[in-house]
């Protein structure tokens, strides 16, 4: 165990590096100014000259990076220009409203996905099962900010039954969770059929049958639990998604979590809070995939720490 999680805590610093890294190079590549943003056009050459210096900018692009790798493993990304204050700071501020619409949207993923993969899987072949396959194949093609732009549109503009933007109010959540749902939903429903119909073929069911229990004895506890353990555990990797795939969902809803805040430090080329967003996303990733390994070896004993 010890030595598997070394080993684990290894890769995770690695990729912790590595996105540091990247991150730091692609944000100070992009075409933009902040000296000249923060200014503005009037600004004389000294004046900018003299702001890029201000905001360590002046330095070769190696210096910056050196000085703020050593910031950045104290979690210190800096002064935000545009929003004042510490940048990690602002990130974690918006992060319960991300979490929060996150949640919601796993929520939905299980209580709709979960059922209508094992009634597929229960109607292999009719009209049920190829309505869920026809289901998750749109649901995961569809692009997400078409999605939500289309719900707006029909339950908010047309049919008044639900708020567009965050308000404030759970109704609220509906769409934007049911947008950053859908492609996960389909997917994880194709995901349960597919195991459901691989472990009613194998033999120990046919053992079960041959005893004489009942079809709802085996379907219900031997069946579903041995589909549970794969699906469980890839569960914890898709809350990582929802979190980096709510940077398009809270821009088309207007939702006030890290994706909205994100987009708009890139725009205006607020490097700290841009970087401490992207950072923040990855270590919750790489924890995610750390518990789900930990978690399948607890859901399934033959599993062993080192086939993880």
């Amino acid at each position: 165990m010890i030595i598997y999680l070394v080993r684990r805590l290894g890769q995770a610093v690695l990729l912790i590096f590595g996105a540091i890294t990247i991150v730091f190079l692609v944000l100070r590549v992009i075409p933009g100014d902040p000296a000249a943003l923060i200014l503005g056009s009037q600004a004389s050459p000294d004046e900018l000259a003299a702001k890029r210096v201000e905001m360590g900018l002046g330095d070769p692009l190696f210096v910056q990076y050196v000085r703020h790798l050593g910031e950045v493993l104290l979690l210190d990304f800096g002064e935000s220009w545009r929003l004042g204050g510490d940048a990690f700071a602002a990130v974690l501020d918006r992060l319960p409203a991300t979490i929060t619409l996150a949640g919601y949207a796993f929520v939905l993923t299980l209580l709709l996905g979960f059922p209508l993969g094992v009634h597929a899987a229960r109607h292999k072949g009719r009209l049920a099962d190829r309505a869920v396959s026809y289901f998750s194949l749109a649901g995961q093609a569809l692009p997400a900010f078409w999605v939500g732009i289309m719900l707006v549109l029909i339950f908010s503009r047309t049919l008044d039954l639900l708020p567009a933007t965050a308000d404030g109010s759970p109704l609220a959540l509906v769409l934007p969770a049911f947008t950053l749902a859908l492609p996960f939903l389909g997917w994880l429903a194709r995901l349960v059929r597919n195991g459901t119909l691989e472990e009613l073929g194998k033999d120990y069911v046919r053992t079960a049958r041959s005893k004489g229990l009942t079809e709802r004895v085996v379907f219900n506890i031997h069946v579903l639990r041995n589909t549970l353990t794969p699906v469980v555990t890839v569960l914890g990797l898709v809350v990582g998604h929802f979190i980096a795939d709510a940077v398009i969902v809270e821009q088309v809803f207007a939702w006030p979590g890290i994706g909205s805040l994100l987009i708009e430090s890139i725009q205006n080329r607020d490097y700290a809070v841009a970087e401490a967003a992207i950072i923040l996303v990855a270590l919750f990733y790489i924890g995610l995939n750390l518990v789900v390994d930990l978690l399948y070896f607890a859901l399934d004993p033959r599993v062993t720490l080192e086939n993880v």
